[in-house]
């Protein structure tokens, strides 16, 4: 069993990457070989719109057919049994680097027959971490769940399944007096970094050790 976690943030250390980090402590605990891969490490595009992937009897037929520094990070999670994502909301959605990766991954196995049936050979456990600054409440406002719910979707129709976990909240600095940010209620969102944000590693380290029972 092998899972892999992809961090679409671009920071190494902090709440996705740490989330992400218990999710694949989990995994191990279950007996896993584990992975964790950085995008902002890899120099790659998003889908170029070639349609090889799409083109009948074409050698890329459900494949990606663009090659560069993510290629061989799609072949290995080819083989993979599991995967979980990341991302913090950048301006309402994921970043730019998760958005480009999962255009790479997902789009060329969603085959355009009349079902959109998926192309992906053998079967892969997926599951999505998502952090943000909104409060849970600011979460539900801004349509948040819609999009976590559009990305749920996406992973149910290509590999078969797809759960999330929402992290909301999150303590963005280290230093808030070095920041302008006088919109934030510094002592409550500390105090819920150390309340919550442990209840949120618990349940990736929870999803991680389900993406790895099977």
């Amino acid at each position: 069993m092998k899972v892999i976690a992809v961090n679409g943030s671009p920071r190494k250390d902090w709440n996705t990457a740490t989330l992400l980090g218990k999710a694949l402590e989990g995994a191990a605990a279950q007996g896993a070989e584990t992975r964790l891969v950085h995008l902002y490490d890899i120099d790659f595009i998003g889908c170029k719109s070639c349609f090889a992937c799409k083109t009948r009897g074409g050698n890329s037929y459900g494949r990606c057919a663009t090659r560069d520094a993510l290629t061989p990070l799609l072949a290995e999670i080819r083989e993979a049994q599991a995967i979980v994502m990341g991302s913090p909301f950048y301006i309402g959605t994921v970043t730019s680097q998760m958005k480009a990766f999962m255009e790479r991954l997902l789009f060329p196995y969603i085959a355009y027959d009349a079902a959109h049936s998926s192309l992906f050979p053998g079967k892969l456990k997926a599951g999505f971490i998502y952090t943000m600054n909104a409060t849970d409440d600011d979460m539900r406002g801004r349509g948040y769940p819609a999009i976590v719910a559009t990305n749920e979707g996406y992973l149910k129709r290509v590999f078969g399944n797809g759960e999330s976990l929402c992290s909301c909240d999150t303590l963005q600095f280290d230093d808030y007096d070095a920041m302008v940010a006088d919109a934030y209620d510094v002592g409550r969102k500390q105090a819920r970094r150390a309340e919550v944000f442990p209840q949120d590693c618990a349940a990736a380290f929870a999803m991680g050790a389900r993406l790895a029972a099977g």
